[in-house]
């Protein structure tokens, strides 16, 4: 039935309490999953965040904490909660309401898109289903809940940003959609700040719309307990060739946003726990 890889994890190395999570930047495929693509590999990374994970490198150069999964989405989704199965994908699954993600084919195991149709030739059984959610699924979140409750012990607040990427927008439309679940995973001032370091480098942004946040923030985000959780979609053309697979010309300009959110929202977690450690 296979075994799949643990998630990457790099611990910090500085006194910033922030985390990235990075669920969506695997893109080796194992055989048994290619064989049973029905429209082939390119219909299955059409599902990836490219390069997402190589994004982060300023940030986890500079000490930023990280989990980075390195199993494709198409294999399991680890922005989904385990109950988010779509029929249609797994065989042998007792009929249940589908969520609104799982109705438009992108549940726990994706069963199609929009642009190619069914992804499998056959639908996986209960078993390795369960396989996959031992082995990917809850190992990753593990690795989050461990490494925010480390920083949240040493700092009273901690923070995570999700890092997503999104298709290509209009333009003049918003090239970074911060999500905190309209309020529910982080604090106000937490996005907030967000966005006004994010325009003062010069990028679009806009909170919650269309993206307010999947399962990973609502999961790990907790704020009245100084757990914060932000979800981060940057549009792929900012920072990816025409290709849409290879780094253009905007690469390091994203990976310096990415940096700059991480040692911006840490440095103001951190004055802000002085301030009240001092009141």
């Amino acid at each position: 039935m296979g075994h799949y890889p643990s998630p990457t994890v790099h611990p910090p190395r500085c006194a910033l309490p922030v985390l990235l999570s990075v669920p969506h930047a695997g893109h080796v495929y194992d055989a048994a999953t290619l064989a049973n693509a029905a429209q082939g590999k390119r219909a299955l990374e059409s599902l990836e965040d490219p390069l997402i994970d190589r994004l982060a490198w300023r940030a986890i150069a500079l000490g930023i904490g990280a989990v980075v999964q390195p199993v494709p989405r198409a294999v399991i989704d680890c922005n989904r909660d385990e109950d988010e199965v779509d029929p249609a994908a797994i065989s042998g699954l007792d009929p249940a309401p589908l969520g609104p993600r799982a109705r438009f084919g992108l549940g726990l195991v994706a069963s199609r898109t929009t642009r190619h149709g069914a992804l499998w030739r056959q639908p996986i059984d209960r078993d390795q289903l369960h396989l996959r959610l031992a082995q990917v699924h809850r190992p990753y979140h593990r690795a989050i809940e461990q490494a925010l409750d480390a920083l949240l012990v040493s700092g009273g607040q901690a923070l995570l940003l999700d890092c997503h990427s999104m298709p290509p927008r209009p333009r003049h439309q918003a090239q970074l959609i911060i999500g905190d679940r309209h309020g529910a995973s982080a604090a106000g001032w937490v996005g907030a700040e967000a966005a006004r370091i994010a325009r003062s480098h010069g990028f679009r942004v806009a909170m919650n719309e269309p993206y307010a946040g999947g399962a990973i923030v609502k999961r790990h985000g907790r704020p009245k307990e100084g757990l914060h959780a932000l979800q981060l979609e940057i549009d792929r053309s900012a920072y990816l060739a025409p290709d849409h697979r290879s780094a253009g010309p905007g690469f390091n300009r994203v990976a310096s946003l990415i940096e700059a959110l991480a040692s911006g929202l840490g440095q103001l977690m951190l004055d802000r726990g002085f301030r009240e450690a001092a009141e």
